[in-house]
C-alpha cells in the first residue's frame, strides 16, 4: 500500500513548482529527490515501517523529513546529530515551514538537563555570597538576573559565560542533584516547563545524545525525559552506533569523584548540615579516588584496559580505600536526621559511583570491552559493549514502529547492508536519494598515485609537496582534512611560514571561531581533523579545495575498534572488508561532501592515498561517491582552476 494520494498531492502542492515552498522562499529551485524523500518518509509514517534512506548532499532533507512528521497525525520525535543542527531547526526550518503553510507550528526543541539553570541552585546563593569569590559574585549577579527574565533557561542565551565555564556546572539543572516534585522550584522549573510544553507539541526535536540517555533510563524502569512517541526521525543517522555505545556502556571519572566532593560540601553548605567531620570524609573521598585513578594510565589518549585484575591485586589497597571512604561518607550522610532531598541524592549518587567502580574493574563481562583514557588531567575508566545491535534491535526497533534513519551518508556502494548489520534494523525499506548537484560538471577528483604509500617514511614530505602544488592552483581557499591530529600538526609545522595564504589550525580558537575567520579571510587555508569532516557547511568560491590525506580507516589501536575487529574475525568474518572498509567508506563520503555546498559552487577534492587507486578495495570507495570526472594529472586541476578564474577565454 502507497501513501495517500490526498497525501500524495499534498506533498507536490508543497514541494512541486509553484507550491507553496516556491511561493514563500526568494529564490527557490525544484528538487525532485526532496519530493522524492518526503514521500518515502510520509508512506513509512503512515504504514508504520522503519525506512533508511540516504539523501544526498543539497536534497534538503530536512524540510523532507519535517513535513511529513507535522502532517502525519503522530507523536514524532526528531533527533539530530548536534545541538547546533537542533537550532538550525528551530531557527531556520521551522519558521520557514510556518511562513509557508500560514500557520503557527507547536514545537518544542528539547536538549540535555545540563543545559538549563537550576532555579533552586541560584537562589540558595542568593543567601549566601559568601560561598563565592569577587569574581563569580559579579557572574552570579548577572546569572541571577537573566534566571528572572529568561523564559526558556537555556544557557545559549548567555554570552558572559565562556563555553567550557564550570561555573555553570554550579548552577545547571543536571539529574544527578535534582530533588524532582520535593523541590519547592519544581512548578517554575524551566526542566519541568519543558517536559509540560513536550507533551503538548506537534513535534520535539531533541539530540541523539539526549535520545539515548532517555532511551537508557526508561531500560532501567527509570522515567525518562522525553514524552512517550509512536515515531522517531534519526538525522546525521551514521553517528548512532557511536552515541548508543557510548550510553549503552558504563564510565566513571577522576572528574566525577571532584564533582561528589564539591555537590558534598555545597549541599552540606546550603543546608546548614556542615561539620568538621564530613568535611573531612568529604575531602577523603576526592582523595582516595584521585590516588586511584592516578594509578590507571599516565598515557595521553585511549588504551585498552587489558590487565585489570592483575591491576587490582597491585593496587587492591588503593581501590579499597576508594571504596570504603565512599562506604563512610554514605553512611554519615544516611544518618542525618530530617534530612533535605538533596542529602538523599548524595546517598544514593555514592551508593551508583561504588557499584559502577566495583563492576569497572572486578566484572568479568565478555560482551564489553574495559578501556582507560587521559585527557590533559582527566582520567577515565570505561566499559563499552562490543556490539550494540542486539541492543538496539530489543530497545528501539522492536518496541517502536516507525524508526527513520537519514543522512547523506549511509550507504556503501547504494547498499545498506552494512549499517543494517551494525545497528540491528532487521526489517527496512531503503532508498537512495541522489544529490541534486551536477558533480560531474562542477567537482573534479585528483587521485595522485605517484605518492608514497601513507604508512611509508617518506610520505609526509612528498604530501606536504603535493600539498603545497595543490594550494597554489587554488590559490588557498581550501580545507585540508586529516585523519589524526599528529599527521595535522606535522602537516602544519612542514608547510607553516611556505604559503603566501592565512594559515588556520584546529586548535588555535574554538570552532565556531575558526569557521568565521575562514569564511571572511580571502584564501585562507584550515588544517583541520575529524569535527571539521562533518557538518561544516561553507559555500561559494571560499572553499575550492578540499585535500584529504589518507583514507579515514579508524585506528585499529582504538580499543573499541579493536575489539570489534577481534570480535568479528573471532566469528569467522573480514573484519577489514565487513567493518574498516565500509566505515571508513562512510568517513570519506563525508570529507567529500563538504566541497559542493551548493549548485553554484565548483571545486576539486584531492585525495592524497595511493591506496584507493592501487588497491582492490579502493574500488568500493570511488564507486560510493557521486558520478564525477577523476585524474591523476596535477596538469588538470591546474586547468580546471585556470577556467574558473577565466571562464570565458577570448
Amino acid at each position: 500500500m502507497g501513501t495517500s494520494t490526498a497525501a500524495t498531492e499534498s506533498l507536490f502542492g508543497f514541494f512541486g513548482r509553484g507550491g507553496r515552498l516556491a511561493a514563500t522562499l526568494p529564490v527557490f529551485e525544484y528538487r525532485q529527490g526532496q519530493l522524492e524523500m518526503a514521500r518515502a518518509v510520509a508512506q513509512a509514517l503512515e504504514e508504520r515501517h522503519h525506512l533508511l534512506i540516504e539523501a544526498g548532499t543539497g536534497t534538503g532533507k530536512t524540510l523532507a523529513y519535517l513535513l511529513p512528521a507535522l502532517s502525519s497525525g503522530r507523536r514524532v520525535i526528531v533527533s539530530t546529530g548536534t545541538k547546533n543542527l537542533q537550532e538550525q531547526l528551530v531557527f531556520k526550518d521551522i519558521p520557514l515551514l510556518e511562513q509557508a503553510l500560514g500557520r503557527k507550528l507547536n514545537v518544542v526543541c528539547m536538549k540535555g538537563r545540563g543545559n538549563y539553570a537550576c532555579r533552586q541552585k541560584i537562589a540558595q546563593l542568593e543567601t549566601q555570597p559568601t560561598l563565592l569569590t569577587l569574581e563569580e559574585l559579579d557572574i552570579y549577579r548577572k546569572l541571577r538576573d537573566w534566571e528572572k527574565e529568561t523564559a526558556s533557561g537555556d544557557r545559549m542565551e548567555l554570552d558572559f559565560l565562556a563555553e567550557h565555564s564550570p561555573f555553570w556546572e554550579r548552577f545547571n539543572a543536571r539529574r544527578e542533584a535534582c530533588t524532582g516534585q520535593k523541590c519547592a522550584f519544581f512548578e517554575s522549573c524551566f526542566v519541568t516547563q519543558l517536559h509540560q510544553e513536550a507533551m503538548q507539541a506537534e513535534l520535539v526535536i531533541v539530540n541523539h545524545h539526549l535520545f539515548f540517555a532517555d532511551l537508557t533510563l526508561k531500560q532501567k524502569d527509570v522515567p525518562g525525559v522525553l514524552p512517550p512517541y509512536e515515531a522517531v526521525i534519526f538525522d546525521e543517522a551514521h553517528e548512532l552506533e557511536g552515541v548508543a555505545s557510548s550510553y549503552f556502556g558504563v564510565s566513571i571519572s577522576s572528574y566525577q569523584w571532584e564533582e561528589i566532593a564539591r555537590d558534598t560540601e555545597h549541599v552540606l553548605r546550603t543546608s546548614e548540615r556542615w561539620d568538621a567531620a564530613l568535611a573531612a570524609q568529604s575531602a577523603e573521598v576526592k582523595e582516595r579516588g584521585l590516588a586511584l585513578f592516578s594509578l590507571l594510565t599516565e598515557r595521553e589518549g585511549r588504551t585498552t584496559f587489558h590487565h585489570r585484575a592483575g591491576f587490582l591485586e597491585k593496587h587492591f589497597p588503593a581501590y579499597d580505600r576508594a571504596q570504603r571512604a565512599l562506604l563512610g561518607l554514605r553512611a554519615n550522610l544516611e544518618a542525618i536526621s530530617d534530612k533535605p532531598e538533596e542529602i538523599h541524592n548524595l546517598v544514593r549518587r555514592l551508593g551508583e559511583l561504588k557499584q559502577k567502580l566495583a563492576y569497572l574493574l572486578e566484572a568479568d563481562d565478555p560482551g564489553v570491552v574495559f578501556w582507560l583514557e587521559r585527557r590533559g588531567r582527566g582520567v577515565y575508566l570505561q566499559a563499552t559493549p562490543i556490539d550494540v545491535a542486539a541492543l538496539l534491535s530489543e530497545a528501539l526497533f522492536q518496541t517502536t514502529d516507525t524508526v527513520i534513519l537519514t543522512s547523506a551518508t549511509l550507504a556503501v556502494r547504494d547498499s545498506f547492508d552494512y549499517l543494517r548489520q551494525r545497528l540491528g534494523v532487521e526489517h527496512a525499506r531503503v532508498q537512495v536519494v541522489a544529490s541534486p548537484f551536477d558533480y560531474r560538471g562542477q567537482a573534479l577528483l585528483y587521485l595522485p598515485a605517484h605518492l608514497p604509500d601513507p604508512r611509508s617514511g617518506e610520505y609526509g614530505r612528498r604530501a606536504s609537496e603535493e600539498i603545497t602544488r595543490l594550494l597554489e592552483c587554488s590559490q588557498g581557499r581550501a580545507f585540508v582534512l586529516f585523519t589524526s591530529y599528529e599527521q595535522m600538526r606535522d602537516q602544519y609545522a612542514r608547510l607553516d611560514g611556505r604559503l603566501p595564504y592565512p594559515m588556520l589550525l584546529q586548535g588555535s580558537a574554538p570552532r565556531h571561531t575558526l569557521l568565521e575567520r575562514f569564511r571572511s579571510t580571502p584564501n585562507a587555508v584550515l588544517f583541520a581533523t575529524s569535527s571539521f569532516w562533518q557538518g561544516v557547511d561553507v559555500q561559494g568560491e571560499q572553499l575550492s579545495l578540499v585535500i584529504i590525506d589518507r583514507l579515514p580507516f579508524a585506528s585499529p589501536g582504538d580499543p573499541v575498534v579493536a575489539a570489534r575487529i577481534q570480535h568479528l574475525n573471532r566469528n569467522g568474518l573480514n573484519a577489514f572488508m565487513d567493518f574498516q572498509v565500509p566505515e571508513a567508506v562512510l568517513s570519506l563520503k563525508q570529507g567529500f561532501g563538504r566541497l559542493i555546498r551548493s549548485a553554484q559552487d565548483r571545486g576539486v577534492v584531492a585525495l592524497l592515498d595511493r591506496r584507493v587507486v592501487h588497491q582492490r578495495y579502493g574500488r568500493l570507495f570511488l564507486e560510493s561517491l557521486p558520478s564525477l570526472p577523476h585524474t591523476n594529472d596535477i596538469a588538470d586541476v591546474e586547468a580546471f582552476f585556470a577556467a574558473q578564474r577565466n571562464p570565458n577565454p577570448g
